[in-house]
């Protein structure tokens, strides 16, 4: 069944997609539930508070092991973005008015769940005057103001590579700065229409000149050759960053991108290690993998690698 977004038709290219059934997905990515005494504590309190997390609200198959971690990722400006990737589960449309509330309100609830270390990350805003830049600013510097020990990793798209927009970003000073690549050149303009590869990699150079450790993400999946990814991945090494995930892509329904091919654990694994080798510090690789995955984790490795 292909779920059509209310309120519009669906798009010549989302018809297309849906001409290919849901690919069956291979035994590597089945996952077995294991729960902690912190996933399982984390879990009430979001029931009782009624909080909101992208991962319960994405069904992530990494929720047990984030949790348990006290690491959660949280999705700011709403449901709607402005701009349409063929990859993301995120509808595109008119966002609601900016909610100048939410910064607090997500920094409560990081105050509320204890975590060590959030992930912030949303959609794209071209219909503010300011491509949403102060949301996602104000968001950190709440998080920091309310709780110093969290760590904060935002993670943002190229506001058209605006300098002025990008600096109130690079200003609120989050742990790490990611903005996520996720293709190849040939790939992107198919899959990424609103966005540029070029301006994607300034992006990053422009977080590490502000002096911020940079984060990256390359989805396998969509179209690309092994070769091409390992490139891509020089690519991002040469703008500056530092941290890198490389995921599986996972078709959201049968209206978004039809899956070019399932990866397999030895390819992402052989991957990892040419991110390594090129340079990167903090690299992780697998068909689970996902941009937010033990985002702590891979922050506190990088530290020591760039120390």
């Amino acid at each position: 069944m292909t779920v059509i977004p209310p309120g519009r038709r669906m798009l010549r290219l989302e018809v297309r997609n849906a001409a290919t059934p849901i690919e069956r997905k291979p035994p590597w990515l089945k996952t077995r539930v294991r729960t902690g005494p912190e996933y399982r504590d984390l879990t009430a309190l979001v029931e009782r508070e009624n909080l909101h997390t992208v991962c319960q609200e994405a069904g992530c198959p990494n929720i047990f092991e984030c949790w348990e971690a006290r690491e959660a990722t949280f999705l700011i400006g709403g449901d709607q973005c402005t701009r349409r990737c063929d990859f993301c589960q995120i509808d595109t449309g008119r966002p609601a008015p900016l909610d100048r509330d939410e910064p607090r309100r997500v920094a409560e609830s990081v105050a509320t769940m204890g975590l060590r270390y959030a992930t912030i990350t949303g959609v794209a805003r071209d219909d503010l005057p300011d491509g949403g830049a102060w949301l996602y600013a104000e968001t950190v510097r709440e998080i920091h103001r309310r709780c110093p020990g969290t760590g904060v990793e935002l993670l943002i798209p190229d506001f058209t590579g605006r300098p002025d927009q990008l600096a109130e970003v690079f200003d609120s000073r989050p742990q790490v700065l990611a903005h996520n690549l996720e293709t190849v050149p040939r790939v992107f303009r198919r899959v990424r229409p609103g966005f540029s590869y070029a301006r994607s990699l300034q992006v990053i150079t422009s977080a590490r000149e502000a002096g911020l450790i940079t984060k990256s993400n390359l989805i396998l999946g969509l179209g690309e050759t092994p070769d091409e990814a390992v490139q891509a991945l020089h690519d991002l090494h040469e703008a500056g960053c530092q941290l890198v995930t490389i995921t599986q892509y996972l078709r959201p329904s049968p209206r978004h991108h039809p899956i070019a091919r399932w990866v397999a654990p030895d390819e992402f694994a052989e991957l990892g290690g040419i991110a390594r080798d090129i340079g990167f510090a903090g690299v992780l690789s697998g068909p689970l993998v996902r941009s937010s995955y033990r985002a702590g984790q891979l922050y506190a490795q990088a530290q020591k690698e760039i120390s």
